[in-house]
């Protein structure tokens, strides 16, 4: 019962075991140059000996740095985000930079009450996607002085840094390639009430590309709430003849209700690619698995980790010499496999 009465060791008490000054032993944690290798060595075993945690926030209040970024995700269980994460966390690891996670649930109104919160603790960065902010959000944002980093597109107006692609484009691109292989009447489906996500920005470039290439964009099938699953996708596909009876392919929002849809038409007896043909978006492990394996847009989200880390390095480390670009692209291509065909 003693032990649990004990004060915690402190600085000043590693210090004393060491027989240096607490600045000393500030700097061997920090890895400052300052403090020779056997130095450090000597006191990174002793704090390891003694127990001795840091104080982060007393470090905070005399560095005026918070150390930690604000990293806002709609899910926690999507491997992009997942992955995202993960590069994000190993590439800050050097620096001492810890990732605070929030996440949205696909709500702006949750998006808000987190950005308010985080902004209160002043994070050296706050990092989000680009989906459709409220007013609130963006004046929040917008006066924080705090560096903002919206991934995953890239909007007209960033408020700070974006990094991605535009979905609205790599949407045109896939429609143009799926017309090029000779399909005409093309469906889009996606969620209902998704005008605030970027998958209203794919939907925008299915349109338009249908537009320009003089076929009719009214095949929209809505269904479901962002974001779309493999029981939606499965929905829509035991009653696909109940939206349109002519449809030859399918262009669905994510690969998951893509999946779905496959496996609805497989259990009627219709055939993919040969009868109908199914694209994706996201190259999820599923799309690359499935029977035929989906079409779809590919691209890395270790990517945005890596890059997002690099750019908030540079801002806030006055030795790297630059500032990151405004806007970062992410490299997208169109994967075409074997739930598409060309046309006879």
């Amino acid at each position: 019962m003693d032990n649990l009465k004990k004060n915690p060791v402190t600085m000043e008490d590693v210090a004393q075991a060491a027989g240096v000054s607490r600045m000393t032993v500030s700097r061997a944690l920090r890895k400052d140059g300052l403090v020779s290798e056997g130095t450090r060595d000597r006191i990174l075993k002793l704090v390891e000996k003694m127990n001795y945690v840091p104080d982060q926030a007393a470090g905070s209040l005399s560095s005026q740095r918070s150390g930690f970024i604000a990293t806002l995700v709609p899910s926690i269980n999507n491997v992009h985000y997942a992955g995202m994460i993960q590069a994000l966390t190993e590439s800050l690891e050097s620096t001492g930079l810890q990732v605070l996670l929030g996440y949205t649930e696909y709500s702006a109104q949750r998006e808000e009450a987190l950005v308010e919160s985080l902004l209160t603790r002043r994070p050296e960065a706050i990092v989000l996607p680009f989906d459709g902010h409220t007013k609130r959000t963006l004046k929040l944002l917008k006066q924080s002085r705090v560096p903002v980093f919206q991934l995953w597109e890239i909007p007209d107006k960033p408020i700070g840094y974006s990094i991605g692609f535009s979905n609205h484009d790599v949407s045109y691109n896939m429609t143009q390639e799926l017309i090029t292989l000779g399909y005409r009447n093309i469906a889009f489906l996606c969620e209902t009430n998704d005008e605030w996500t970027r998958g209203a920005a794919r939907r925008s470039g299915f349109k338009a590309a249908m537009e320009n290439a003089g076929l009719s964009a009214h095949r929209m099938i809505r269904f479901g709430t962002p974001p779309m699953t493999i029981k939606d996708g499965h929905f829509v596909g035991k009653n696909l003849k109940q939206y349109y009876d002519d449809i030859d392919c399918v262009f669905c929002v994510s690969d998951a209700p893509a999946f779905g849809l496959i496996t609805a038409l497989k259990e009627q007896g219709i055939s993919v690619p040969e009868d109908i043909g199914i694209a994706g978006f996201g190259d999820f492990e599923v799309s690359r698995y499935s029977v035929p394996d989906i079409t779809t847009v590919k691209f890395s989200a270790r990517e945005f980790g890596r890059v997002t880390a690099e750019s908030i390095i540079s801002l806030i480390e006055p030795n790297q010499g630059k500032n990151p670009p405004k806007r970062h692209k992410i490299a997208v291509e169109n994967c075409m496999r074997g739930s598409t065909s060309r046309r006879r």
